[in-house]
Parts: C-alpha cells; structure tokens; sequence
C-alpha cells in the first residue's frame, strides 16, 4: 500500500532520523497510487495503475549536502540511504547559499484528499473513457483522450524536529476530438480533487461541439481583435507570468519587475531594485494563492517544510508579494514569499494561482460582444522577450468569429503576439472563474490583442 497514515509516516522518518550522524538531516517520503486510461482513434489503447513510495535522505555537514533515494524500508535499507547520503555530503562542494533546516511548525488544515478518487476502479476508468468514445463515434468525429487519477501523500521530517503530513487526491481528464476530415478540431480538459465532479460525457460533449462547429474554418486578416480568452487560453500565460515575477531575478535586473534607473544614470544608494508596490494592471485584476482553497486545495508547506499561507500576489493591479527563496528573502532583507503547488506530490505540478473575476458566464460574454474573436486554447507558447514578457504561440481546436452577440462561423487559427501585462492592462470584462490546471481562472474579454499572421494549425 503506497498511502501510509501519518502514525506509519512519523515511525519510519523518526528512524531514519535516529541514524543520522551527519550535522543536519531531513527526509522526505513520498507515495502515490496512480491509475489511467488513454484512448485514440475512439479505442482504448493503454491503461494501467502504478503504486510506489519514495524515500529521500539528504544530509549536511556544514554548507556540504549530500542525498539519496530509495524505496525499500527494512533497517539494513534505511542504513545504507543514510550513510550513502553522508559519503555524498562529505564529497560535495560547500553550496554558498545552503540554508539551515527549519523547526516545529504549525501547518492550516487542508482538505485535498477524496476517498472517491482514492477508490477509482479500472472499470470506472474505462466507463470514463466510453463516455467520450460513443458520443464521438456517433457523430462520426474521431476521439482521443486521457484520464489520470492519483491518491498521494508526502511527509517530511528533520532533526531540527520539524514534521509535516499531507494527503491529497486528484483526477484529470483531457479529450481531442476531430472530425474524420480533420478539418474541425475540439478540445477540453477537467481536473479536480473528487472524481465525483468528473463528467466526462459533459466535457467532452464540449469538445465535440467545437469539432462540429470548426469544421471549414475561414480566414481572416490578422491584427488587433478583441477577443474572448477561455481559461484554458489565459492560464499558461499568466503561469509563465508569475514564474517570471521571481524577486531575485528582479532585484538582479533580468526580469520585467526589474526597477531600472534611467538610461545615463546611476541607481540612488537605497533606491528600489524591483517593482514592488507598483501599480502594473488593471485594477480589476487580483491574484493569490491558498492552499486552503476548497475548490483547488494544495500542500500547506513547501518542499522546505516552511508553512503556506494565503498570500495576495497582485492587489487591484498593484504587485503586492513576489516569490522569492529562503536564501534571497534573509540577504535582502525581506519577507520569504514561498509558492503553492499542486498536483502530487509538493515538489512538482502547476502554481496554484486563484484570479478573480466578474459574474459573467461565458455566454454573457458572447452575447455582449459586437464584433470580435474566441479562443479555446492557446498552444506551443515560447517567451521572445523576459523584460516585457512578449510571448507568441498559436491558437488551437476550435477558434470562431463572433458578431453581435452571436457565433457566426469558425475561422482558421492564428499565431499570437502578445504580453500578459499588456493582455491585464486590456480587461474589458472578466467572467467566472473555473478550476483548470489546480488553479481558479476566469474567462476574459480582451481589447487589442495582436494576432500576428495565420497558422494551419487545426
């Protein structure tokens, strides 16, 4: 069994710990049961469940580190990572910015575990699967998908006596569906904690009405639009956004919240070295971070152990923290800022951004739209400048031309310029937000945002 309760957790850490001869030692141990399902050509192609659990040793002498991993747990096992971890610590090289292992702390209750999703069978998956499949099948479109469910944990423990415990479940589902010319393409992903709120048939009756509807796309003349942004359009720009928003990178110059002195000048003795505090978006535009969210809850501590809290980001427009490390926060000065992840484990996954929005559905939107463009998603995303956040990328599965409130046709894709600070400082309406990627992103209404030419994407 690769869930272990927190009691089976805290014996098995507190030996590791009483084998330590190093200066400092921290575990972390990790396990989840996964289980999935993916299909293509409207048959199920592979499947499969994976149990696993993971220990990781590291161990310091002085500013030298050393770690090891392993996934046995019998007392020879344990001794062998714990003194590999030393040989590797007394052979590295002192790291300049090591940072003491932290004590006892009190962690938020988080609500991120679903026995729903702890208890998928195979027979749901493929159930899951048919519900995508035969609606697909019988309006002769060709679909492909995947369904991933997992029930982790992880725990932590250090002879600082620090100790943490979190469990967590998530499921994802995400479906391309085409019709058989491949002229028309629709697209929809699901993810959330309880796979009790999966519907796969809902989600990808979605996606087969945008392959539907996008089949003999027309063309129109790039430039500047307004357009609809669906979540999944504006969620890995604003992800990129915030990994940019790095406080370190500011304060070094290599980012766009980098406070720069006029050009033939010298920065004043003192004078701010990042745009904290600064008014960058529109005013409707607030984000944060909360582990305890219901709707995408996430780990209370970081890979550190250090606690997670709420934390406001961006304020009414004005960036009011920026994600920094241990390290930078204590040379600096300032407050440590760190970062909520979701998905298994605490290590990996998305950066669970919460943006608020308006009360518009999507439709509302569309409704109120005299002439404009929407977009499902946004594709094969590459950064062209870090000091503006110019990015480019495509549109994908299913784009459309709107006039006077209605859908008028599909058109072809189209490649984008644009920066997310530009596309904030654009809002002409925001809409509900709704979970994708772990994190909550409301549909937006954007003035101006720059197609660049056209793409024979589908």
């Amino acid at each position: 069994m690769a869930i272990f309760t927190e009691t089976k957790a805290r014996e098995l850490l507190s030996k590791v710990i009483a084998l330590s001869k190093a200066d400092e030692c921290e575990c972390n141990l990790d396990g989840s049961n996964t289980g999935n399902i993916r299909y293509a050509r409207n048959t199920v192609s592979t499947a499969g469940e994976v149990s696993d659990v993971t220990l990781a040793v590291r161990s310091c002498y002085g500013k030298r580190t050393g770690t090891a991993t392993i996934n046995e747990f019998d007392d020879a096992s344990l001794e062998k990572v714990v003194r590999r971890s030393e040989e590797l610590a007394r052979l590295s090289p002192e790291n300049p910015e090591h940072m003491p292992n932290l004590g006892p702390a009190e962690y938020s209750k988080v609500n991120a575990w679903f026995d729903s999703t702890a208890s998928t069978t195979p027979d749901q998956r493929a159930a899951a699967a048919e519900a995508s499949i035969v609606p697909s099948r019988k309006n002769k479109l060709v679909a492909s998908g995947y369904l991933n469910d997992a029930a982790s944990f992880s725990a932590m423990m250090n002879k600082a006596g620090m100790f943490a415990y979190h469990t967590s479940t998530n499921v994802n589902f995400t479906a391309t569906i085409r019709t058989e010319d491949g002229t028309g393409s629709g697209w929809v992903s699901r993810d959330y904690n309880d796979t009790g709120r999966m519907d796969t048939k809902e989600a990808s009756n979605v996606a087969i009405s945008k392959a539907i509807g996008s089949k003999d796309a027309k063309e129109m003349e790039p430039g500047k639009y307004t357009v609809i942004m669906e979540p999944a359009a504006t969620v890995q720009l604003l992800a990129n956004m915030f990994g940019s928003m790095n406080q370190r990178a500011a304060d070094e110059g290599r980012s766009f919240l980098s406070k720069k002195p006029e050009e033939g000048t010298e920065p004043a003795e003192g004078a701010p070295t990042n745009r904290l505090g600064d008014k960058m978006f529109d005013e409707r535009v607030t984000i944060y971070s909360d582990p305890a969210n219901p709707d995408c809850p996430t780990a209370p501590f970081t890979g550190d152990g250090h606690p997670v809290g709420t934390t406001k980001w961006i304020d009414k427009g004005v960036i009011t923290a920026m994600p920094n490390t241990r390290y930078w926060a204590e040379k600096t000065g300032t407050r440590y800022y760190p970062t909520a992840y979701t998905g298994q484990g605490i290590f990996g996954g998305n950066q669970q951004l919460i943006m608020e929005g308006g009360t518009q559905s999507l439709e509302d939107m569309i409704r109120d739209t005299r002439r404009g463009v929407l977009v499902t998603r946004l594709w094969y995303i590459r950064q062209l400048d870090p000091q503006t956040l110019l990015y480019t990328g495509l549109t994908r599965d299913g784009t459309f031309y709107i006039e006077n409130g209605e859908i008028k046709y599909p058109i072809k894709n189209f490649r984008f310029n644009e920066s997310p600070i530009v596309m904030l400082n654009n809002i002409e309406a925001l809409g509900k937000p709704v979970r994708i990627n772990g994190s909550m992103i409301p549909p937006m209404k954007i003035r101006d945002f720059t197609f660049s030419s056209l793409s024979d994407a589908v």
